[in-house]
């Protein structure tokens, strides 16, 4: 299908938002389609906002749901609980009160590693798991510089185009239309302007998180997983991404020439493909 194609056919469904109790946490979501269950999860500080252009691809043939994770968008932020298990255990509880069955995970970065991590400890509610650009043996360094870019972006922003102009210069090769989505849907208006949606406290204590050993997760994890990586991912390095194949030679890798970190926003098109082989095979 030409992207000419999938643009109309994308253009068909409006994903709705809403907030889901889910016993547990309520989180909010954005939804379109009908048929078996598709949920998106985003990186640290984004929101569901930055991977609905990929969901409602996909509502065609699915009931295809992106979710603002704990701490982040308009869903609940409690204090504390915002390890790998915590989030895991959130999907696990969305998945159940969705009530369709199990479900495809596709997870950016943060919503990477949660998605393998809920496969691994609930293969009974996950069809399959397409991981994007987070895998273990990432480098200490690595998350030493994410973390400060993670406490550089809680700050008051005077308007949209201030915040506009924030986000092109930290996510440089990302599309001025991703961006504007970045702005429009992450940041709430206060006294004096724009701030993040995300909670501060909890970016800071998910960016803490994000360096735990990930290894137990990909070894026990038996439902089919996707590997994708950004060739020009200043995350995962060609050396991580190797050392997870290593560990798990079975997973199929994916790697987006040309994308950085932020492989969906960056190349969607070559992404959906992607994930659409993958949930074909």
């Amino acid at each position: 299908m030409g992207s000419r194609n999938m643009a109309s056919a994308a253009s068909r469904h409006d994903m709705i938002m809403r907030r889901i109790d889910t016993g547990r946490i309520a989180l909010n979501v954005r939804e379109a389609g009908d048929g078996p269950l598709m949920l998106f999860f985003h990186g640290i500080t984004a929101n569901s906002g930055t991977l609905a252009p990929l969901a409602v691809r996909f509502a065609d043939r699915f009931t295809a749901i992106a979710v603002d994770q704990r701490g982040h968008g308009l869903s609940d932020k409690p204090d504390d609980g915002y390890g790998a298990a915590d989030f895991a255990e959130d999907i696990a509880a969305l998945i159940r009160a969705l009530d369709r069955g199990p479900a495809i995970l596709v997870g950016h970065s943060l919503g990477s590693r949660n998605s393998v991590t809920v496969a691994a400890k609930y293969p009974g509610l996950v069809r399959s798991v397409v991981a994007i650009d987070f895998t273990p043996f990432i480098e200490a360094e690595v998350f030493d510089a994410l973390e400060s870019r993670v406490n550089a972006g809680d700050r008051l922003f005077k308007d949209l185009p201030a915040v506009e102009a924030y986000l092109a210069g930290r996510y440089p090769n990302i599309p001025a239309g991703a961006i504007r989505i970045r702005a429009e849907t992450g940041y709430h208006e206060v006294d004096g302007g724009l701030r993040p949606l995300a909670s501060a406290s909890a970016m800071a204590q998910i960016a803490t998180g994000l360096r735990a050993d990930l290894t137990q997760a990909y070894r026990e994890v038996t439902r089919p997983v996707l590997l994708m990586r950004g060739a020009e991912s200043r995350l995962v390095s060609a050396e991580a991404l190797a050392e997870t194949s290593r560990l798990r030679p079975d997973l199929p890798v994916v790697v987006v020439p040309g994308a950085d970190h932020y492989v969906n926003e960056v190349s969607p098109d070559i992404t959906y493909r992607a994930i659409t082989n993958f949930i074909e095979a």
